[in-house]
């Protein structure tokens, strides 16, 4: 398998545009001539693994998304045939399936979320996140708990929220539930 060097200094360039951050502080960091990176953004040259990893660790993006050959594109077509679930412990209360994780850098990631039916679910803590988020209840019954405060939702209901405040979505039956759910990365 050959790596697509134009993808991959695309999406270098990209990233370091986004920290705005320049070549030479790039490549500084990374412990690589300014030259060298140049040619890796340009996709003139591949470089070993290792020096990719040292400049996504910089960027701050994962090697992996630097190596996937798919192009960021203005549109993402997804059918529901090649979307996977990430199926985890079910007793953790959840799992989700991501929608159209079109960029590294969007501010938004649609994703459906399955809550566990409660006799499943032994998540009762609740968590934080730094995004705001968006739920739309596709099918199912929840009990939204938010900031210490519990709201009932049905299929139909939605709801906006900062995911700084301390949340969960905890199940009402054993039919479990079926929630969209948008993250919204405000600092983006």
């Amino acid at each position: 398998m050959s790596l697509n060097l134009q993808t991959i200094g695309i999406k270098i360039k990209h990233a370091r545009l986004r920290s705005k951050k320049t070549q030479q502080q790039v490549a500084d960091a990374a412990g690589i001539s300014k030259s060298m990176l140049s040619k890796i953004e340009n996709g003139q040259t591949s470089s070993a693994v290792a020096t990719l990893s040292k400049i996504s660790q910089v960027l701050e993006v994962s090697l992996s998304w630097i190596l996937d050959d798919r192009p960021e594109t203005d549109l993402v077509l997804l059918p529901k045939t090649n979307r996977q679930a990430s199926v985890g412990d079910e007793s953790m209360g959840y799992s989700f399936e991501l929608l159209a994780n079109r960029s590294k850098f969007s501010p938004i990631e649609p994703t459906i979320v399955y809550v566990t039916p409660k006799d499943e679910n032994e998540r009762c803590e609740p968590y934080t996140h730094a995004q705001e988020e968006f739920i739309y209840i596709l099918e199912g019954t929840i009990s939204l708990l938010y900031d210490g405060e519990e709201h009932h939702m049905t299929q139909g209901d939605t709801a906006y929220f900062k995911g700084e405040k301390a949340h969960l979505f905890i199940p009402v039956d054993n039919e479990g539930a079926k929630v969209l759910t948008i993250f919204i990365n405000s600092e983006m």
